[in-house]
C-alpha cells in the first residue's frame, strides 16, 4: 500500500517542472542584470514588491555575483559588511538588510535620474536588433504630428526606396559640403563604406512649427547629438531581456553566424551605456513602447541652437 504520505506521481513531476522553470527565471534574472538589462535596484524592488516570484526567491550570493565587477570574494566581503546571511533570500531580507543593501546599490551604482524640462528634439537609440526602427515607424504612423527625421547617405537606393522619404540619397561630394557648412547634427561613416548623418534643416523647421522632431539613430550619433545640442532628450530603448534581444537578432536570419556573434559583443557594449541617456523604454510590445516615447516628447518646446 502506498504511503498516504507520498504525493502521486503526477504531482512530483509538476513540482519538478515548477522548479525547474523557477531555476530558468532566477538565471535570466541574473544574466538581464549582467549585461545591464535591468539594474540591480530595478530587480531588488521587483524580489521585495513579490517574495514569492523568482526574483524574491533568489538567494541574495546570487544576486551579487550576477552584478559585474562582483565576484565572490567581493560579495562575501558585502555580505559582511551588510551584516547579511549568505542563506538569505531577496525577498526575505528584513527591513533594515533591505535599507542598507538599497543604499550600498545606490553609493555604487547609482541609476539614471531624468534631468528635468524635457526637449521636443528626441533622440531614440538603444542595442542592435532592440526595435528602433520599428517603434519610430509606429510612432510615425500613428503621430503625424511627430517629425521623423530622415538621415542623408551616399548610399545608392535600395529598390522601393524614395528620396526623401526613406533617406536623402547624396553624392560624396554633396555630403562633404553638408558637413563642411554644419548642416548636420550628427553623422557617421558605417561598416567601412558609406555615410549616413541627420540634416539639421528639417528639423529646425519642425521645431519652429511646434512639432516634436524623432530621431532614430545608432549610439554614436545621440553622442554627437548630446554635444551638439546638450538640450536633446535622449532615451534609451531596452530589450525586455537579454536572452530576448539575442532571439530577436538570431530570428532576422539576415547574418551569419560571425557577424551575429559581433553585434551580439557591439549590443553588449551598446548596453553598457544607457547610463548616458535620460530616459530608458522598454520595448516588450511596439505599441506600448511607442506610446511611452511619445509621452516623454510632450514637454514645452526649447529653441534648437545651431552648432
Amino acid at each position: 500500500m502506498a504511503d498516504a504520505r507520498t504525493p502521486p506521481d503526477v504531482d512530483r513531476a509538476a513540482a519538478s517542472r515548477r522548479a525547474v522553470a523557477a531555476r530558468r527565471a532566477r538565471a535570466s534574472l541574473k544574466k538581464d542584470v549582467s549585461m545591464r538589462v535591468i539594474t540591480p535596484q530595478e530587480l531588488l524592488r521587483r524580489a521585495l514588491a513579490e517574495p514569492d516570484a523568482p526574483a524574491g526567491a533568489m538567494r541574495v550570493t546570487e544576486f551579487l555575483t550576477s552584478i559585474p565587477a562582483i565576484g565572490e570574494g567581493k560579495r562575501d566581503r558585502i555580505l559582511q559588511e551588510l551584516q547579511i546571511s549568505p542563506v538569505k533570500r531577496l525577498g526575505g531580507l528584513g527591513s533594515r538588510q533591505r535599507t542598507d543593501l538599497q543604499r550600498f546599490l545606490d553609493e555604487r551604482w547609482p541609476e539614471l535620474q531624468p534631468r528635468g524640462g524635457r526637449s521636443r528634439l528626441v533622440v531614440l537609440a538603444g542595442p542592435t536588433a532592440v526595435g528602433k526602427g520599428t517603434v519610430a515607424a509606429h510612432i510615425k504612423a500613428h503621430h503625424p504630428d511627430i517629425h521623423l527625421s530622415v538621415s542623408a547617405t551616399t548610399r545608392a537606393p535600395r529598390p522601393g526606396e524614395v528620396d526623401g522619404e526613406h533617406y536623402y540619397f547624396v553624392d560624396d561630394a554633396e555630403f562633404d559640403r553638408l558637413i563642411a557648412e554644419g548642416e548636420l547634427l550628427e553623422w557617421a561613416t558605417v561598416h567601412n563604406a558609406h555615410r549616413y548623418g541627420t540634416p539639421r534643416g528639417p528639423i529646425e523647421r519642425a521645431l519652429a512649427d511646434g512639432r516634436t522632431a524623432l530621431l532614430e539613430i545608432d549610439l554614436q550619433g545621440a553622442r554627437q547629438v548630446r554635444e551638439a545640442e546638450p538640450s536633446a532628450t535622449l532615451v534609451f530603448l531596452l530589450p525586455p531581456s537579454w536572452d530576448e534581444l539575442v532571439h530577436r537578432l538570431v530570428g532576422r536570419g539576415t547574418e551569419g553566424p560571425e557577424e551575429r556573434a559581433r553585434r551580439l559583443r557591439t549590443a553588449k557594449g551598446e548596453l553598457a551605456a544607457q547610463s548616458e541617456f535620460d530616459y530608458r523604454v522598454v520595448n516588450a510590445d511596439v505599441a506600448d513602447a511607442a506610446r511611452e516615447v511619445v509621452e516623454l516628447a510632450q514637454a514645452p518646446a526649447r529653441p534648437l541652437s545651431r552648432a
